[in-house]
């Protein structure tokens, strides 16, 4: 049975062309057919957007591994793609920048948003009650305009922003009523202003084994690899270009205290960061 369902699937090979399924920010879908680099299929999707700053996207999809990978722009789809029964790509913010407020057209900031309310909505962006309350605040401005009792009460009743949305009701009302006048765009960059200040703004954990075994996150951000355990928070700064390797699996040595060495892993190579630990 296993067999004939392996048969069943398509298999992908160099002369394949591919109908390719993309799932945007705002949950609209499209196909787009492609068979050669993984950067021709990139371009056309952002083409369809007609975004420019497009070096801060990507498109995530779920390799025939398991384990969710970017699309590598220089690799044949023919490389990455094993199978395309059941699969998508999910075009998302690839690279958080420090100040997201500095993005140069309106279009990338209202991207960068919808990252932001998805983040917050299924609780990748973890923040405290009153964050989440201004941050959801502000999407509804953009969304519903100045505040208005009988439509805000409905749509938080029937939206869910944010997890535990129920217990700060009050406090999102409260915020959105300071907001009278904002447009849709101003209401964009400050809900990119808060976001940008939270601990876990553009952080997008992986997990990895210490040296010793031990089960921790790592994740990579514009200012350095955090690494992520227990009890603690762990911040490096990269202090060598990467190196790779093949075969090998993420390795953090504790026990060095000046200099540590990461071995991230990937479907086909690994790469290897020497860094120099600081204690935040």
């Amino acid at each position: 049975m296993e067999d004939q369902e392996r048969r069943s699937r398509s298999r992908v090979s160099k002369e394949t062309k591919l109908r390719l399924r993309v799932v945007f920010l705002d949950d609209s879908e499209r196909t787009f057919e492609q068979k050669v680099l993984g950067g021709d299929f990139f371009n056309k999707v952002c083409g369809h957007l007609k975004l420019l700053e497009k070096e801060y996207f990507g498109l995530e999809f779920r390799h025939h591994n398991g384990n969710y990978v970017w699309l590598e722009l220089l690799k044949p789809l023919a490389k990455q793609i094993k199978y395309t029964n059941d699969l998508f790509f999910r075009f998302i913010v690839k690279f958080f920048p420090p100040d997201p407020g500095q993005l140069k057209r309106g279009l990338t900031r209202y991207l960068f948003a919808l990252q932001i309310k998805q983040d917050l909505s299924n609780g990748g962006l973890t923040c405290h009650d009153n964050s989440a309350a201004l941050l959801v605040s502000h999407i509804l401005q953009s969304e519903l305009g100045d505040y208005d009792e009988e439509l805000d009460c409905h749509h938080l009743e029937m939206k869910q922003y944010v997890p535990n949305q129920e217990y700060l009701d009050h406090k999102i009302i409260r915020f959105h009523k300071k907001h009278r006048g904002m447009s849709p765009a101003l209401s964009d960059i400050q809900l990119l202003e808060v976001a940008r200040k939270l601990d876990m703004y553009g952080i997008r954990p992986h997990p990895a084994h210490d040296g010793e075994g031990m089960r921790i996150n790592l994740a990579v951000t514009h200012s350095g690899v955090l690494v992520f355990q227990v009890t603690r928070l762990t911040h490096f700064v990269i202090k060598l270009v990467k190196i790779t390797c093949p075969g090998k699996k993420w390795c953090h040595p504790l026990s060095v205290s000046a200099l540590s060495i990461l071995i991230a892993d990937t479907d086909t190579t690994c790469i290897i960061l020497l860094v120099e630990q600081i204690q935040v």
